[in-house]
């Protein structure tokens, strides 16, 4: 039997300092600014549950550097496109890439990165389990965007390697990750759904090096209904936190249905945390036991003890590549979201059950050590995933499909989620994209989001912004 971590549900009480006098924090809460139009017509088309321009697992399609926001998609007509505007502006210039997608697959996502050590943007796109590409731009184009002209001369042309290194044929979600030191790595999954293996490259400034895999796809799993010896880690995400840590939250998925309790679920299965205190070449689970080193025979597997900090079997629907986030005091917490037992114990539709009786939570490790779950009290109404983010005083966001937004104040141990805004005008589809780092640059929640449509007509495509607490 494998040792599991079991979350507590202590809660932890607020403590007040005799003799210091200090005003409350404020608590959660969104102040819709402004929404402005990317694209009148962006390709549109429901692959896997989900929109090719707006799965929320892309790491980044939407991001903020240096008082300017950059978002990626694609057309009606199928063409690549990047577009910037200064922060808070109206109006967005584009660079059309000469790349066009290749198929009506939600897969293959368009990721943007920053490598701060050169002030270049990167971009990851089109790859579902084959080939990627990839696109460089001219050194320093960040760094000065108002004296910089966007052009199609400041993108390098498209590839279908890194600058010469190939990685490998099977390529999959693309998340690009910016070291503590500006160096940029790229996460990505190597194999394919149910039998593949995590891994990580890294460029420095001058050149991309291949770190290699870290999480492993063999050994035996088994459930209640049987067992499986072959699968795959999928991330909630991988991020740095204020002190250098490396964190990821992940789900696995197996290859084999014999391990639900119906052929119309899902085969993912439990919650699991590790983390890197060398960026990234070698593993260790919650406890600070080594799991596994990058680029080795000894990645981290499904075998290994105390890898699960919230274990739930594969009969409920759990959501793969939810969302994570850390806190000021470098404590990891994530969004998982599956049909609570409540509901039964096993779907039987893994669409129809998650959309009518889906629910998310928030896990996150608290200051003495423990885990902590808590359920956010808004039905999913939805199969697909939720985004989490933190406000510079750690209230916590859970951005729900179709645009809706629920918060929870640091001040009560999370334990106070509400919906804040119900998505209302939005006409949103589904899952949306976050922009992680405008969070950060000026206190703004700012998420893509695409209109509904059916079949394959083209729909309109829209970056909202909210002002957070002050």
């Amino acid at each position: 039997m494998r040792r599991r971590t079991v979350l507590t549900t202590a809660i932890l009480a607020a403590v007040a300092t005799p003799g210091i006098a200090r005003a409350a924090d404020p608590g959660p809460s969104v102040t819709k600014k402004s929404t402005t139009r990317l694209d009148a017509q962006a390709v549109y088309f429901v692959s896997y549950d989900g929109l090719v321009n707006n799965n929320s697992f892309q790491k980044n399609g939407l991001l903020t550097y240096k008082g300017y926001q950059y978002a990626a998609w694609y057309t009606a007509d199928r063409h690549a496109v990047v577009a910037r505007r200064a922060l808070n502006a109206t109006a967005w210039s584009t660079i059309t890439l000469s790349h066009t997608l290749k198929s009506d697959d939600s897969h293959n996502v368009i990721s943007m990165g920053v490598s701060r050590v050169d002030g270049r943007l990167h971009l990851n796109l089109d790859s579902h389990s084959d080939g990627f590409f990839y696109v460089k731009s001219v050194a320093g184009l960040l760094d000065t965007p108002a004296s910089t002209a966007w052009s199609p001369a400041v993108l390098g042309a498209v590839q279908t390697s890194l600058d010469g290194v190939a990685l490998t044929s099977q390529f999959t979600y693309p998340q690009f990750i910016a070291t503590p030191e500006g160096r940029l790595q790229l996460s990505y999954r190597v194999g394919i759904s149910g039998n593949g293996r995590n891994a990580l490259a890294e460029y420095d400034g001058s050149a991309w090096t291949a770190l290699g895999e870290w999480s492993g796809s063999t050994g035996t799993y088994t459930s209640a209904h049987g067992s499986s010896t072959a699968r795959n880690m999928y991330l909630h995400g991988i991020d740095y936190d204020v002190n250098g840590r490396l964190h990821s939250f992940f789900t696995w998925r197996e290859q084999s249905a014999a391990v639900m309790c119906s052929g119309g679920g899902i085969t993912n299965h439990d919650t699991g945390y590790v983390y890197s205190t060398d960026r990234g070449r070698s593993w260790r689970n919650d406890a600070g036991t080594f799991v596994g080193t990058t680029g080795s025979s000894n990645t981290v597997s499904v075998t290994d003890a105390g890898l699960v900090v919230d274990p739930l079997d594969p009969d409920h629907s759990l959501m793969n590549q939810e969302s994570q986030s850390t806190d000021s005091a470098g404590l990891p917490h994530a969004i998982i979201s599956y049909v609570p037992g409540r509901f039964g114990q096993c779907t039987t539709d893994y669409v129809a059950d998650r959309t009518a009786n889906g629910r998310a939570f928030h896990v996150r490790k608290n200051a003495s050590g423990g885990w902590q779950k808590t359920e956010i009290p808004v039905p999913l109404d939805s199969s697909q995933r939720t985004r989490l983010i933190l406000d510079r005083y750690d209230n916590a966001y859970a951005v729900l499909p179709h645009g809706r937004v629920a918060g929870a104040s640091k001040a009560s141990g999370y334990t106070d989620w509400a919906l804040l805004y119900d998505g209302a005008g939005l006409n949103a589809f589904g899952e949306v994209v976050v922009d992680e780092l405008r969070v950060r640059a000026d206190n703004v929640l700012s998420f893509m989001y695409q209109e509904k449509s059916s079949g394959t007509t083209p729909s309109a495509l829209h970056v909202v912004d909210f002002g957070l607490p002050a």
